[in-house]
């Protein structure tokens, strides 16, 4: 008997037709969103549109979906060029909006490789070269945090939130070995972290079963940084509550002011306490790169365990996130439970190559290797380059707006790549700017020149809310940064004409 499948005919002709087509598309889209291209055109990043008139557009021809477009090319690749079309398109040096940028040409390959292997990373003998390569580059990454340990090393997540929580559970497991049977058990445990913690802290605590009144937000200074002395004074009262303290999460460039907390002096602390330090540097971590601003992180070696994102500041292909412990062995002994069906071992080897035994899953995307080609690519030197650029771009955006009347910036010293600030266009006498602010915001969007993010301001002399604008393109330069003003003036002009 002869089973046919005419699903897949001559696969290799296929691919090679589909590629052909869809390469010229790629090439136009990016080439439309950087400045060095002679098909430039700002416009292209990309206006706002309505859920309601997106579905119209994607969703709204059910019959496409019982037959397919297999055989209809043109309407497949015009849906594939709606796509592009009503996306944001984040090569753009105009997208200032969240905390990371595109990729780049080898971050495009790096992503393709992978589905074309089209593989799972969590047992050595189905994925014996991306298993390699993670433990690899686990060990080099964590390096620029733990220079002198031979034990530390990391593994992947999918994104800073998973692997903040992969860091709580484990610290809860190793503190407390008990708790992999029998749960809290009654204990009420204690997370504290600073009042401007990315929110996966929370949201690991309430996983964890231990709720979020379980974390204590310590009081904050000025810049956003956590106060040591509040640090120690609400652990010291957590425990005469009946709290059992485990956990410390601090922050390498929170999410609106970008602050780096103090490691130096939480470490201690922590020591002090025998309680876990957690470092979330999913945001500004990759300062460790540079030179210059290393000493941002100072006192990270104090650490049990660092989130960074290459997918942020080093712009590899999202989502490539990666949790690193100071011994790497840790991983198995908080996460492994017996699987002999899956996870066979290797006699004599010195490291887990099946590395989803080490983690609190089995699915997982091989995505260390996008930041093994990167690095490969462009060398510690380049990416040293890209963090240093971006930073020198914030400076030249600060010293910028200090000369234009109306600016004000919420944090005098941004430390990390975005800039957190007012504008109030002359003649505006309005106490509260929240108007101004989200008018210049949404305006520079409808022309698909740049789009910018805006938060509320938490202090007692609130202001509104203000711009929250992220510098972290490897493509920005002192052109885009006197432009975006211009705009914002110019659009702040039209709005004090319309009141």
């Amino acid at each position: 008997m002869t089973i046919k499948c005419d699903l897949e005919k001559n696969r290799v002709e296929e691919l090679d037709e589909l590629l052909s087509i869809i390469h010229p598309k790629i090439v136009s889209y990016v080439a439309q969103a950087d400045p060095n291209s002679p098909e430039y055109r700002q416009e292209s990043l990309g206006t706002y549109h309505e859920p309601q008139s997106l579905k119209k557009v994607f969703t709204s021809n059910d019959t496409i979906f019982q037959k397919g477009l297999k055989n209809s090319r043109d309407e497949l690749f015009q849906q594939i060029d709606n796509v592009l079309k009503y996306s944001v398109n984040t090569w753009n040096p105009g997208f200032l909006d969240k905390l990371y940028a595109s990729t780049n040409p080898i971050g495009v390959i790096s992503d393709i490789i992978l589905s074309v292997l089209n593989t799972n990373s969590h047992v050595y003998t189905v994925s014996p070269v991306l298993s390699v390569l993670e433990n690899f580059m686990g060990k080099k990454y964590a390096r620029l945090f733990w220079e002198k340990s031979s034990t530390a090393g990391g593994l992947t997540f999918s994104g800073g939130s998973w692997s903040n929580i992969t860091a709580m559970h484990m610290a809860r497991s190793l503190k407390f070995p008990e708790t992999k049977l029998e749960g809290n058990n009654g204990r009420k445990f204690a997370v504290f972290t600073s009042k401007h913690c990315h929110y996966s802290v929370e949201k690991a605590a309430i996983l964890l079963g231990m709720g979020q009144k379980s974390v204590f937000k310590v009081d904050i200074n000025k810049d956003g940084t956590l106060k040591p002395d509040a640090l120690d004074s609400a652990i010291e009262a957590a425990l005469k509550d009946g709290f059992t303290p485990f956990f410390i999460n601090a922050t390498a460039g929170t999410t609106v002011f970008g602050s780096f907390d103090d490691l130096e002096a939480i470490g201690p602390i922590a020591k002090k306490y025998n309680l876990w330090l957690h470092v979330d540097g999913s945001w500004g971590g990759n300062v460790a790169f540079s030179k210059t601003h290393r000493q941002k992180v100072r006192g990270v070696c104090n650490a049990d365990s660092v989130t960074v994102n290459p997918h942020k500041m080093l712009g590899t292909p999202t989502t490539c996130s990666f949790l690193l412990v100071r011994d790497v062995r840790n991983f198995q002994t908080a996460n492994s439970l017996s699987a002999p069906y899956l996870f066979h071992g290797r006699d004599n080897d010195e490291e887990n190559h099946d590395l989803a035994d080490g983690t609190m899953g089995c699915g997982r995307r091989a995505d260390s290797f996008k930041f093994y080609l990167s690095w490969l690519y462009y060398g510690e030197e380049g990416l040293k380059a890209r963090v240093d650029h971006a930073f020198a771009i914030v400076d030249y955006f600060k010293k910028k707006i200090s000369s234009v009347p109306g600016f004000e910036l919420v944090v005098e010293s941004p430390q990390c790549l975005q800039v957190c600030f007012f504008y109030r266009p002359p003649g505006y006498d309005k106490q509260t700017l929240t108007d101004v602010t989200r008018y210049v915001s949404r305006e520079l969007h409808k022309q698909g020149k740049y789009l910018v993010d805006f938060s509320p301001d938490t202090s007692k002399d609130t202001k509104g809310e203000f711009f929250r604008v992220v510098f972290n393109s490897p493509i920005l330069t002192d052109k885009v940064v006197d432009n975006l003003v211009e705009n914002i003036v110019a659009i702040g002009k039209q709005y004090k004409a319309n009141q």
